[in-house]
């Protein structure tokens, strides 16, 4: 005997009939999905207290920066931590440095003060992203570094990154900048003195 809500191969949802198949499909419709970054929800509310607040130069840099995160999610690479926002913070601060210089240079003194004023935003919430230390990177790179010579290898920039970055290397779930990691060993296997 049928269960109540099937009646012969249907399923019946809100006294309408359809496919039995159906109820597989809405629930790949309503699928969790991973929290989203926790400065993604402060950049979100903070759009709505400056559209409040009429503060015209985070309103700005808080629309754009969300606009590129949208246009992310439908690329190959979206936004999906905060360490990928940090670098597209850090991205749109490289611009914002380099429209700066140009303004000057074109003697548009309006326009350097609007964008300093925005550059000034994206660099607060870029501080906002707590990464690990040059201290803790080292310290992890050194490791990575002797087990590397322990193995009876030369020390090649390769295998340290593999046993950095690769599946379950060192820094696999960590927040840290990749560049940080790289000028690191960088540093260490051309013997630079620690800095």
């Amino acid at each position: 005997m049928a269960s109540p809500g099937l009646r012969a191969g249907r399923l019946v949802i809100r006294r309408r009939i359809v496919p039995a198949h159906l109820p597989t499909c809405i629930r790949c419709l309503y699928a969790t999905a991973p929290n989203p970054p926790a400065l993604l929800s402060r950049l979100r509310d903070d759009l709505k207290n400056a559209m409040r607040s009429k503060d015209a130069p985070r309103l700005a840099v808080l629309r754009s920066v969300l606009a590129d995160i949208t246009n992310s999610s439908k690329t190959s690479s979206p936004i999906h931590d905060d360490l990928s926002l940090l670098s597209l913070l850090k991205k749109r601060i490289s611009t914002s440095r380099t429209s700066v210089e140009q303004f000057y240079q074109a003697d548009r003194k309006d326009l350097v003060a609007k964008e300093e004023e925005q550059l000034r935003v994206l660099e607060d919430y870029a501080r906002q992203v707590k990464t690990m230390g040059e201290a803790e990177i080292r310290q992890m790179v050194t490791n990575l570094v002797e087990s590397v010579k322990s193995d009876g290898r030369k020390v090649a920039m390769g295998d340290v990154m593999k046993r950095a970055f690769g599946p379950g290397g060192a820094f696999e779930g960590k927040m840290v900048e990749k560049t940080e990691v790289v000028r690191v060993i960088k540093d260490m296997l051309s013997g630079q003195p620690q800095q």
